[in-house]
């Protein structure tokens, strides 16, 4: 059965090598906020507890690109996780989203913001504010 497509949430993933930041819009795919950093092994079991209780329509995630617009090196890294998210959740469709820049840009909300040079240095919030922007993007563009 399909889900009602504008009453699930879409998921963003910013996927690293150790840690991945995740973000979600509400039911209506209106607003995207941050909703957590996790180990990224840990990521497909979150993945999995996280749908059996919430309706995601969409899985979206980060596309790293150079400057010239090629792959980035971690795009090797993202590619069986890809995979593995396709095979484990067929019935949910995987977009990609360039996430150029997404890091500089939460490092940069994160000063705006008026956060403490302290706070800054936690990698799991620039993490999950770059999965927020991610998102953001996504729908401002849809």
């Amino acid at each position: 059965m399909q889900k009602d497509f504008l009453m699930a949430r879409v998921l963003a993933i910013d996927f690293g090598k150790k840690r991945t930041g995740i973000a979600v819009t509400d039911e209506l795919q209106i607003i995207a906020s941050g909703l957590t950093t996790i180990h990224t092994l840990d990521l497909l079991s979150f993945l999995k507890e996280y749908t059996s209780k919430e309706d995601v329509a969409l899985f979206l995630v980060g596309k790293p690109k150079q400057m010239n617009n090629t792959d980035s090196e971690s795009e090797i890294l993202i590619l069986p996780f890809l995979q593995k998210l396709k095979k484990l959740f067929p019935q949910i469709p995987v977009e990609r989203v360039d996430e150029r820049f997404t890091s500089k840009i939460a490092f940069q909300t994160m000063i705006d913001g008026g956060m403490k040079k302290k706070q800054r240095r936690n990698k799991k919030m620039v993490d999950q504010i770059s999965a927020t922007i991610i998102l953001q993007s996504y729908l401002y563009n849809k």
